[in-house]
């Protein structure tokens, strides 16, 4: 039985940041996801906001961690080669009695610390005309940015991996091996690994993790789908990210730009006792068009190129702040019921925002439950980004291709992605080894035709650089094959 020391479960943006916080120092470390590769949960499907922290209860850990995590960002970016862009965010009221909410955020937002701002409506107009001319005004919370989450998710697990992480996808966690009340290890579908520590970071699957180990029973993770539109760029252009003033159950429907230049529409939420559902509906479509054309009235149906939907983890766990009443909070905790566990449970919005400052206090607990962590002296939180050819000036386009022709060969017209950059991905310290795959590093796929045009030259590609037959070829996991059979194969 291989042995590491510590062991993470759940390969999200929680999970990844863990991995790459921890690559930092003399540890033996695996994490293991159970889809065919990292981010394919909440990670590849949420609104991509790092947010400022207007609107977590005061006192609560989700207030402190995207307080602390907020920051942080600029860094990250930087030592990660990711796109992030600080554009700050508007909460938008329409009508007067909208108006009259928007000193309640701000109060809120300056208990958590947030530097915050009201403007009037020909302000608002001014700073996005396609906003509702019925604004009465916004709050705007300048702290408040975009970010590619996916991108987030690979660069942080590839920095890991440079610094000795190991990573299994295709690998399920089943159960745990202990000795008393000590955790020694773990079951999964691909044996058995041994271990001193493990993070569960399994996110809408946290809770079975934590029964598994008999521990906190009571706490339950209700996921919440979340619908969305994705409007093509060339049709609509919004560089803010416009937050309705919320209600209770909800941050609301928001339309905001995105890293990638499409516009972005939705989420609703929806209470769904299953966790793998995805399926976007009729009456969520509605409901969420109707809340963006309360935004932007202006948006049209001819602008949609994509819908999907994600799902929160939304758990049962209450703040435990003396004198805070406050559900849902996030889980972070060394488990009290057994030894080796440490917890990252509940990890809904603001999650994306908090990963970075939520790695760091797990490398806290682990010191606090006795672990002794010693940094490594070579050491590099450096992952240079990959050439993105249609970011790149002509010269250096030209540069490029003469330095590998394949990425003079565009495979995907929309979003003008390369052969070149296709192969890079697929020989990435995490291989890109399925379409979605590569669609999810590179936005491959995601114009105006969906992959219609690009689909056949990807598969051929992947075939020849994994040295597959291209039945085997998948858009995701196992059994999302393709192709069935060579035409020629087939009898007369």
């Amino acid at each position: 039985m291989k042995k590491y020391d510590i062991i993470i479960i759940g390969g999200g943006v929680i999970g990844c940041m863990t991995a790459r916080a921890l690559s930092r120092f003399d540890l033996k470390v695996l994490l293991i996801e159970r889809e065919s590769d990292i981010g394919m949960g909440a990670s590849s499907a949420n609104s991509a906001i790092i947010h400022a922290g207007h609107d977590p209860m005061p006192g609560s850990l989700k207030a402190e961690m995207n307080r602390l995590a907020n920051p942080m960002w600029d860094q990250v970016s930087a030592d990660l080669g990711i796109p992030f862009k600080r554009s700050g965010a508007y909460i938008v009221a329409i009508g007067e009695d909208e108006f009259g909410c928007l000193a309640a955020l701000k109060e809120r937002a300056e208990k958590n610390g947030v530097l915050t701002e009201i403007f009037n409506a020909d302000e608002m107009l001014k700073r996005e005309p396609l906003v509702n001319p019925a604004t009465s005004g916004a709050l705007f919370t300048p702290t408040a940015g975009m970010v590619d989450p996916f991108a987030a998710c690979v660069a942080s697990i590839e920095n890991a991996i440079q610094n000795g992480v190991e990573v299994l996808t295709d690998t399920a966690f089943t159960g745990f091996i202990m000795e008393g009340k000590k955790i020694i290890g773990i079951h999964t579908s691909q044996g058995d690994f041994a271990c001193r520590w493990v993070v569960n970071a399994a996110g809408t699957y946290s809770d079975e993790v934590m029964h598994a180990a008999e521990t906190r029973q009571d706490f339950k993770i209700t996921p919440r789908r979340g619908e969305y539109y994705l409007l093509d760029k060339a049709e609509i252009e919004i560089n803010n990210i416009l937050f309705p003033v919320p209600s209770k159950v909800s941050k609301g429907i928001l339309v905001l730009g995105s890293t990638h230049g499409n516009v972005l529409v939705g989420p609703n939420s929806q209470t769904t006792d299953y966790k793998e559902n995805k399926a976007v509906t009729p009456e969520g479509l509605a409901e969420i068009w109707q809340g963006a054309q309360k935004l932007v009235p202006s948006i049209t149906p001819r602008s949609v190129i994509a819908v999907f939907a994600g799902l929160r983890a939304t758990g049962n766990a209450e703040c435990q702040t003396p004198g805070v009443n406050y559900h849902n909070d996030f889980v972070i905790e060394r488990a009290g019921e057994v030894d080796g566990l440490i917890n990252l449970a509940g990890i809904e919005s603001p999650g994306l925002t908090a990963a970075p400052a939520i790695a760091q206090r797990v490398t806290e607990l682990l010191k606090e439950g006795g672990e002794k962590l010693t940094e490594k002296p070579g050491w590099n939180p450096i992952r240079p980004a990959r050439p993105r050819f249609n970011h790149l000036t002509r010269e250096e386009q030209a540069a490029l291709v003469a330095q590998d022709p394949r990425y003079g060969r565009i495979v995907c017209r929309c979003e003008m992605i390369t052969e070149g950059e296709i192969v890079a991905e697929i020989h990435a310290p995490l291989p890109a080894r399925t379409y979605d795959a590569i669609k999810r590093r590179t936005w491959l796929g995601t114009g105006r035709c969906l992959g219609s045009f690009d689909m056949p030259r990807v598969v051929d590609i992947l075939a020849h650089e994994l040295n597959l037959p291209v039945t085997a070829i998948r858009k995701k996991g196992a059994g999302s094959e393709f192709l069935l059979r060579q035409t020629k194969e087939v009898e007369a």
